[in-house]
């Protein structure tokens, strides 16, 4: 994933721009960087490795060198960002949201069209960093708007995007909304976040939210709208499943709000005999409360999260990284496992991979019996929008691996279509299947049509690609 920040003030905006980025911090663990427009007109930057510190730890003391009213951020899980670009279209500083699967694509065509000093740096893994082709693409245009809408209609995936410009922040949602991009206002300054809980402790007010693919632009005296938001919006489920930060809202929807009411909504349709209700830190937390809540057992603590120095384990690619993250990070309490019948909430199963670690350690610990509540439908499709899961194959993905094995390798369309039904004797199949491979005494996913209840919005404007493929014909290229 990766979120980013950026603000226009009538005076320094340096510690706001600080602060308003580490506020995303749960988006991304690779790169951190903020740029600033100086008094003399000047972009000054800065990018750290995040990997194994903290945003602000890096950055503290860069901060002497940035003085500016206006600037952006972003943390990113994997270009660095911000860039500094030299155009006719003057020198700006740019950061992007997104995921494009088009790239090579695009970096072709942008070879052979008879532009003869079009070139791209590699990044130290040797792929072509996405954001400078962004640059590229709006470059192509007479002025940043266009450009910027040049390049949306160009890219197949997602883009939301800052681009600072003197003192000038140009903002613009992805065509089709899957990313969140919001103004907020106090005296003398404008901010633009991913996440308004960026907000409060900097005490800005929510003004306005971008629709799909609307461009704004922002200085300190004003909001300008530069292109009308689209009709066709699918924002990312996994915000309010997953990703998204706890006192967060987007179109108006609270995240703990709708993981509370999703976890009530599991234990509703739920009979089982249990001891007590856990979550798996952290988004699995408010959905496990949710259940305890309405299912009227206990909320327990079995496995407590180490918060100080290890940071998400979704991000690393390397899987021996990320187990290792996932395992260091949760500290079982043995008073709370021994000879316990357990039952977890999570936010998803993807890999299984760590939870299948999970729960060899709670049978270490004595537990008598783990039962397993996803909080959101079986895993089936890569994600074609996002960077929230970096997996190379579907079948990196268990329900895809279940069906895979269920099917003798026989995987196309039509057969993953049976699978997909709620409560099918396929459907069931796979869930059993998943079952044994992590050695559960129960496993349930929510149904897709109860987790869309709770968070509220029309079917038709939230993306469920990774669960069930669907796409609206509008955002299919």
């Amino acid at each position: 994933m990766g979120g980013f920040f950026g603000v226009a003030a009538k005076t320094d905006c340096v510690s706001d721009l600080f602060y308003g980025i580490d506020y995303h911090s749960h988006l991304g663990t690779k790169r951190g960087g903020m740029a600033v427009t100086s008094p003399e007109g000047k972009i000054i930057r800065s990018i750290h490795d995040i990997t194994n510190a903290q945003f602000r730890s890096k950055f503290d003391d860069d901060l002497d060198e940035f003085i500016g009213s206006t600037g952006i951020g972003v943390i990113s899980d994997y270009e660095d960002q911000p860039l500094i670009i030299g155009s006719r279209l003057g020198t700006y500083a740019i950061v992007t949201v997104g995921k494009i699967n088009n790239l090579k694509e695009l970096v072709h065509e942008a070879f052979t069209s008879g532009c003869t000093n079009t070139h791209f740096s590699e990044m130290s893994d040797g792929e072509l960093n996405p954001t400078e082709l962004v640059s590229t693409l709006i470059n192509q245009k007479d002025n940043i708007p266009a450009g910027i809408q040049h390049a949306q209609q160009k890219i197949d995936g997602s883009c939301s995007l800052l681009l600072l410009l003197g003192n000038t922040i140009y903002a613009a949602r992805d065509r089709f909304g899957r990313t969140p991009v919001i103004i907020g206002e106090k005296e003398g300054a404008f901010a633009v976040t991913m996440e308004t809980t960026a907000f409060p402790n900097l005490d800005y007010q929510l003004k306005y939210e971008l629709g799909p693919g609307e461009i704004v632009q922002i200085t300190a005296d004003q909001i300008v709208q530069k292109k009308a938001p689209g009709d066709t919006m699918q924002i990312c489920a996994f915000l309010w499943v997953y990703y998204g930060y706890p006192s967060s809202s987007y179109e108006g929807v609270n995240t703990e709000t709708v993981r509370y009411t999703n976890g009530k909504i599991m234990a509703d349709d739920d009979d089982l005999e249990f001891d007590a209700v856990c979550g798996i830190p952290d988004s699995g937390i408010a959905h496990a409360i949710g259940y305890s809540t309405a299912s009227g057992k206990p909320y327990q603590r079995a496995f407590v999260k180490y918060t100080p120095t290890w940071p998400r384990s979704f991000m690393p690619q390397n899987q021996q990284v990320r187990s290792l993250v996932a395992k260091m990070k949760l500290i079982p309490v043995p008073g709370l496992i021994e000879n316990k019948r357990l039952l977890f909430c999570d936010d998803s199963i993807v890999r299984g991979t760590q939870l299948k670690d999970t729960v060899t350690r709670l049978y270490e610990y004595g537990v008598k019996e783990v039962h397993m509540r996803s909080a959101s439908p079986p895993l089936v499709f890569g994600c074609k929008f996002l960077n929230f899961s970096r997996s190379r194959s579907e079948l990196d993905l268990a329900a895809r691996r279940a069906i895979e094995r269920l099917e003798n390798g026989k995987c196309d369309d039509a057969t993953i279509a049976k699978y997909l039904e709620y409560g099918s004797p396929e459907y069931e199949s796979m869930v059993e299947e998943v079952r044994k491979e992590l050695n559960l005494n129960s496993l349930k996913y929510q149904k897709l049509e109860k987790l869309l209840g709770a968070i509220g919005l029309p079917r038709e404007q939230v993306c469920t690609y990774c669960w069930d493929g669907w796409e609206p014909e509008a955002a299919k290229r």
